[in-house]
């Protein structure tokens, strides 16, 4: 799967916006209800563990702070299907990652708009703002 193409072309269905940082990162803005967005990160990796190509896809829900109940955040993991929280770099986002050689484009689709979505929901529930 060629990844950017993927992403400028779902970007283009879903009348988002579509960046390319280079031939292995790409970032498609979601537009959301509500007239919020929501910016995905999509990297192409390869993961020593299996040996396999992976997309994971990312997307910042703010920043992290003491105060953030992490406990409730690893229950919510869960009762999602493809992504899960994560902290990176000193910010909780949310995160799915897919190997390659088996995802489907339906699969693919699902999971950023997971990412998407969920990021959006929990940025707005921890900060009630639209951040990032």
């Amino acid at each position: 799967m060629d990844l950017n193409n993927f992403m400028e072309s779902y970007a283009r269905e879903i009348g988002g916006q579509y960046s390319e940082y280079n031939n292995t990162v790409s970032i498609v803005i979601f537009p959301l209800p509500d007239e919020r967005f929501q910016t995905v990160y999509g990297e192409k990796k390869h993961l020593d563990k299996y040996g396999r190509e992976l997309i994971e896809f990312s997307s910042k829900v703010c920043e992290f702070n003491e105060d953030i109940d992490l406990k409730s955040l690893l229950t919510e993991n869960t009762n999602f299907c493809h992504a899960k929280f994560s902290i990176v770099n000193g910010f909780i986002q949310v995160e799915a990652s897919l190997f390659i050689d088996s995802a489907t484009e339906e699969t693919v689709k699902e999971a950023l708009s997971e990412v998407a979505n969920l990021a959006d929901e929990y940025e707005f529930k921890l900060t009630g703002a639209d951040v990032y």
